[in-house]
């Protein structure tokens, strides 16, 4: 089979389509035919380095966690799942043409595989930050960096929540902020101020790490209700930095429920190659995503 993997720490230029042993469904996983690979800014950040101290990676190492396709190999103790069912999911080295998959839900009907291999990582970090960010129903929630897919997420989410958003963004991402049931405002120069302008700030998500740490602990009052999943440094400024994950199969179940009652859509703005990954990761550390990027297999 073929798959994308790095033999080293480095730019996108690391990333290479080789050949590859075929994996196999060991106690509790399955095996997918791959149809689709979420890119997130997470496999950019372990194809970098930036992890090796707390998570670290065996060189040459495969890319990707997020995944959709169809089942054909079933491991031992897994139930409830045969080959052939179209499932998405969270896994390992998923930008390759098979890829194990250790925690998955059967796809909603009408979602696409380009569009499932979108959701997996974004909506379990989504409702992971929403609970450790401690905001309720008739709070104000502020997410910097909305448009992206874990933003797209979050503002969906909170909404269903009952909960009012404040989302920053590009200007060419205004509209799409707005469509998602946000208070829309852009970034720059004054956007603390314009923040104030829409409203008081319970709690803030940092989705960017474009700096902007301290701003948000002066908006909320209080470094506890500021949560980060972009800025390395933000323990230093007493903010919580969340890159633990929770439970996966709970987070698919929901999103599952989600958008089966039309309440969570995650656009697919680009969709890649395997041969395409390196660009794919470029695009993805350059930010205005709007939704999500993915590749196809």
């Amino acid at each position: 089979m073929k798959r994308v993997s790095f033999a080293e720490f480095g730019g996108p230029d690391v990333l290479h389509l080789e050949g590859a042993e075929e994996p196999h469904a060991g106690p509790g996983q399955i095996r997918i035919a791959v149809r689709a690979a979420g890119v997130n800014p997470v496999d950019w950040r372990i194809r970098e380095g930036q992890f090796q101290k707390v998570r670290p990676v065996v060189l040459p190492a495969g890319v990707g966690q997020d995944a959709s396709g169809v089942v054909d190999e079933v491991g031992e103790g897994v139930e409830g799942v045969e080959v052939g069912d179209h499932v998405f999911g969270r896994g390992s080295s998923t930008y390759a043409e098979f890829a194990l998959l250790s925690a998955w839900a059967r796809m909603p009907e009408g979602l696409t595989f380009e569009e499932a291999a979108g959701y997996p990582s974004v909506v379990e970090t989504a409702l992971r930050i929403i609970r450790q960010a401690g905001v309720q129903s008739g709070q104000t929630l502020l997410v910097s960096g909305g448009s992206g897919g874990v933003g797209s997420a979050v503002l969906q989410i909170a909404r269903d929540r009952g909960i009012t958003v404040i989302g920053t963004a590009g200007a060419a991402n205004q509209d799409y902020l707005r469509s998602l049931g946000a208070l829309a405002t852009t970034y720059g120069e004054g956007w603390v101020e314009r923040v104030r302008q829409l409203g008081h700030v319970d709690a803030a998500l940092d989705l960017a790490g474009s700096g902007v740490i301290r701003e948000l602990v002066e908006l909320t009052g209080d470094p506890q209700k500021v949560i980060s999943i972009a800025d390395l440094d933000a323990p230093e400024h007493g903010v919580r930095y969340s890159g633990v994950t929770g439970n996966v199969p709970e987070a698919l179940a929901e999103a599952v429920g989600l958008i089966a009652r039309g309440k969570l859509h995650i656009p697919v703005e680009k969709s890649y190659t395997l041969a395409e990954a390196a660009a794919a990761h470029i695009d993805s550390r350059a930010g205005h995503t709007r939704g999500r990027r993915v590749i196809v297999v």
